[in-house]
């Protein structure tokens, strides 16, 4: 790393320190600005003539004070990376998050149990990550038919983009979880439905994410959680896999709302050992 890059780096990363912001979101703003990746940008010497050193400390200075107005760094990039891809997002559409990478890995882990072709429904699709992500990664594999579901017509627009971006055959429904294909069967719904408490007060960052795809719409979260396990049972065939993201106290009220149409009920934990989504067998 060049000295005037690293100088940049330590002047953004302690900015963002003052606020108690990760030092990374300060290496991917500058990566972001130069063109690169976090990984190159440490890994190679990136030299900068007077005139764009001087170009590149102001614009990174105005990405930082965005980002210390409490903008999400995938907002001010306007892309997050979720598995192997980047996804574009901005105002109005849920950030992809780790944790929810791992619901996507199980899903493909119980592929096998169905034959080809395999119908998958998204539901609450948001970015369409979760879609997206298992299409691209079952390409030239299996047969994989998804179909996305959503309601938000400005997610929709963020899912749309990202389906046209990466050129996949996945079907979009602009409609509600209980409202979606009547009458459809299908092997695999997966979701992560909207699961926050009402009564939670969200960290500034997730302010400024759409409350829409975050409040579960009861004090306890799981009104529309409930919604998509009622979804779920309706479309899915007998011995059809549902997985769907929680919180880490929603575990048991997923299983007991399960209870009377699925089987196999399983809870799932993330990289840091909590309990983070649930996945069941149709009966």
């Amino acid at each position: 790393m060049a000295a005037q890059v690293r100088e940049l780096l330590i002047g953004g990363k302690e900015r963002l320190a003052a606020r108690k912001i990760s030092p990374v979101d300060a290496e991917l703003l500058l990566a972001h600005l130069l063109g690169v990746t976090r990984m190159q940008l440490h890994a190679q010497t990136v030299e900068l003539d007077p005139d764009e050193y001087l170009r590149i400390s102001h614009e990174y200075a105005d990405l930082i004070t965005e980002r210390l107005s409490g903008r999400p760094t995938q907002y001010i990039m306007g892309e997050a990376p979720f598995r192997y891809l980047s996804f574009d997002v901005g105002e109005g559409v849920l950030i992809p998050r780790p944790e929810t990478e791992l619901l996507v890995d199980e899903v493909l882990h119980q592929l096998h149990r169905f034959t080809d072709p395999v119908s998958v429904v998204d539901l609450g699709s948001g970015s369409g990550a979760i879609a997206i992500s298992i299409v691209s990664e079952t390409a030239r594999k299996r047969d994989i038919r998804v179909v996305a579901v959503e309601k938000d017509a400005s997610a929709l627009v963020w899912l749309n983009q990202n389906i046209s971006k990466f050129d996949l055959p996945i079907r979009v429904i602009h409609a509600s979880a209980h409202e979606a294909l009547e009458g459809v069967k299908c092997d695999v719904v997966v979701a992560n439905p909207p699961y926050v408490p009402t009564i939670q007060e969200l960290p500034e960052e997730l302010r400024h994410e759409p409350a829409t795809a975050l409040f579960g719409g009861s004090i306890d979260g799981m009104a529309i959680p409930y919604e998509f396990i009622s979804a779920a049972a309706r479309l899915l065939k007998a011995g059809g896999l549902f997985a769907c993201e929680h919180n880490e106290v929603q575990g048991s009220a997923f299983a007991a709302a399960l209870e009377a149409d699925f089987e196999a009920i399983a809870l799932h934990r993330d990289l840091n050992d909590r309990p983070r989504f649930t996945t069941a067998i149709r009966k």
